[in-house]
């Protein structure tokens, strides 16, 4: 097989002058399981942040698209397939600085984030229901990290050592925010910063969560963004806290971001 028929991203037309790729699984929970797709993905979304004016490039500096798509292409295998950055600038030949440096600043810009909302929100539309969702779920979970791996501290009700996770989820297990802070977090405080988000989004409607979101000056805090806190341990008798078959959904999800948290071994962030 010669060099020239090999598969590069940087080959590919721009997102605006191509269809959609669909991705070869049919069931839409590993839509960015495919590169291709994956690149179109997060070339369009930066070029509606380049039209939205967020990021502005640097005076004098010309973007190299060919170098993007690569530098894009690798992201998503450090994050599918789990490898070092060094490692994978130095098989690459993108120097390290560069390619650690462009996800760096995409995570500052929210490039991610809004990734995420954005798929989220196109398969709400896939499966017949509203953009926005009327009712959330929120929940956090404990996880055991290195010590090089962020700041970490101990979970003493859960005995571990490490990182706290808080993700807002909608019916369809669909990630919309998360935050990441040390394990001795508490939870409402931990799920506060995601409150102004949701509202910007334009979302107005119920929280769900545990008996671990439970208190007034929560509540209160939430109802200036005109989000209502629904807490219970579980689902009553007669079914007032979450609909049916929807309690479940957030563990899916972190189940789902165990998976790819290790490249598909299922182990722990590290």
């Amino acid at each position: 097989m010669s060099h020239a028929s090999v598969f590069s991203p940087a080959d590919l037309p721009w997102p605006s002058a191509r269809p959609v790729p669909r991705p070869n699984r049919g069931d839409g929970w590993n839509i960015l399981a495919d590169i291709e797709v994956f690149i179109f993905a997060v070339e369009a979304e930066l070029e509606a942040m380049d039209r939205e004016r967020v990021g502005v490039h640097r005076r004098g500096c010309k973007p190299n698209h060919g170098l993007r798509r690569r530098v894009i292409g690798l992201i998503w295998m450090l994050t599918f397939g789990g490898m070092q950055w060094r490692i994978a600038g130095l098989l690459s030949g993108i120097p390290f600085t560069t390619l650690h440096s462009r996800f760096a600043r995409w995570s500052r810009l929210g490039l991610w984030r809004r990734l995420g909302q954005r798929l989220a929100f196109d398969w709400r539309l896939a499966c017949g229901d509203e953009v926005l969702p009327s009712a959330v779920v929120v929940d956090s979970r404990s996880l055991r990290s290195a010590p090089s791996a962020w700041v970490r501290s101990f979970d003493g009700g859960k005995l571990v050592k490490g990182i706290k996770l808080f993700v807002v989820c909608d019916k369809h297990g669909s990630l919309l925010d998360l935050e990441l802070h040390p394990a001795n977090m508490d939870d409402r405080a931990g799920i506060l910063p995601t409150l102004p988000r949701l509202a910007a989004l334009g979302f107005e409607g119920d929280l769900l969560g545990d008996s671990g979101f439970k208190g007034a000056p929560f509540a209160e805090a939430a109802l200036e963004h005109d989000i209502h806190v629904s807490v219970s341990p579980g689902g009553t008798r007669d079914g007032r806290f979450l609909p049916h078959e929807v309690r479940w959904v957030v563990e899916r999800l972190f189940a789902w971001m165990r998976n790819y948290g290790a490249g598909g071994e299922g182990g722990a962030p590290s």
